[in-house]
């Protein structure tokens, strides 16, 4: 199973920059550790600093096909936010981690808890932008996994947000409340058509992090998480919901007065951890030799990148006779059917290929 809009590398990236008109003309800001450029535009010249960066992890790379849609509205209907907004937008942080398919940059660095640190030239490189840039605001953007409800019992959480914590006690600080308006109205616009699909992520404090960094400055974050839209792996429709939420934030940053109270926010369900990719009932599982019967399979997809492609391989999560996921599909043999699996790591891609001549089965 392959997606291919998962993946975007550096060269596809700086390939479409460099076709963008005039207006949004790219700028190298600095080099990765494989020495790949790490770019950013500047556009707009109003008096409220927005900073926005993309794809500090890797394999994430939704929010920033999402900014390409962005800069496409920027120049025609959405041109008129130029004159209240400056936008410093940085679309791939981690240029190694997006070519590799990789979450860490190619030390081997979560960049995402690199924010007092500063041990890897991406951390360091951000850290002179947001000195040098002084945002009044902050969009950090980021994928999430499929394994997210909007609140319990919820639908897929296709979009989570988070106004990032400033300190352990998570106070409600005069940055974080800004930042919960706009998530407000973010979830105003979209809450209809996506309906029990928004969730809040987790605001625990971790001051390593770069949205709690900038929280802890004072300065309003919001932090994106793209997620899972039913039969949507190649996120495409996801995509399209990130593009609505980027402009609704940009409007209500642009026009407080139509903002919502920071209590809003709290209306917002939280994430739940209650889905799997599938999950199939009715499978007599042996295990290195011991069998299991009448189990339930849960099963979550691994991602691969195989000659420039991304491949969805199907992995064992957990089985039993109960489970209590949900899976995004799910199947039932109308007798038992028999599947052969191995805790050996030197049989893992035997499982992916049993898990998926299992699969095959199933849609027959």
């Amino acid at each position: 199973m392959m997606f291919d809009n998962r993946y975007l590398s550096a060269e596809k990236l700086v390939a479409y920059l460099d076709e963008l008109s005039t207006p949004f003309n790219k700028t190298e800001i600095g080099r990765s550790v494989q020495n790949r450029p790490i770019n950013a535009l500047q556009l707009g010249a109003g008096p409220i600093r927005v900073l926005m960066w993309s794809q500090m992890h890797g394999n994430e790379a939704t929010t920033t096909r999402a900014l390409i849609d962005l800069f496409d509205y920027l120049q025609h209907k959405g041109a008129f936010l130029l004159d209240a907004l400056t936008l410093y937008i940085i679309p791939q942080l981690n240029p190694d981690g997006a070519t590799a398919y990789t979450r860490h940059n190619a030390n081997g660095i979560d960049l995402n808890r690199d924010a007092l640190i500063l041990s890897q030239p991406e951390s360091q490189l951000f850290r002179r932008i947001f000195e040098a840039f002084n945002p009044q605001w902050c969009f950090n953007l980021h994928d999430q996994r499929s394994i997210y409800a909007a609140g319990p019992n919820g639908n897929p959480a296709t979009l989570s947000f988070l106004a990032p914590s400033a300190d352990e006690g998570r106070t409600l600080t005069p940055a974080r409340k800004l930042a919960m308006e706009v998530i407000g109205s973010i979830f105003g616009a979209l809450k209809d058509d996506l309906p029990q699909g928004i969730a809040r992520y987790d605001d625990a404090f971790n001051l390593n992090c770069v949205g709690d960094y900038c929280t802890a400055q004072s300065v309003p974050t919001l932090l994106f998480e793209a997620g899972h839209y039913p039969k949507d792996y190649g996120r495409e429709t996801t995509r399209k919901f990130v593009f609505s939420a980027l402009c609704a934030a940009l409007h209500a940053i642009a026009k407080p007065e139509t903002r919502p109270s920071y209590e809003t926010y709290f209306k917002i369900p939280e994430n739940q951890t209650e889905f799997v990719d599938v999950l199939i009932e009715s499978v007599d599982l042996n295990i290195d030799g011991i069998w299991y019967y009448n189990q339930q399979l849960a099963i979550q997809y691994e991602e691969k990148l195989a000659e420039g492609h991304i491949q969805f391989l199907p992995s064992l999560h957990a089985f039993g006779t109960n489970l209590s996921a949900r899976g995004h599909l799910n199947f039932k043999f109308l007798k038992p059917e028999s599947c052969f699996l191995s805790e050996k790591e030197d049989v893992k891609n035997e499982n992916h290929r049993n898990l998926q001549i299992l699969l095959q089965k199933l849609n027959k």
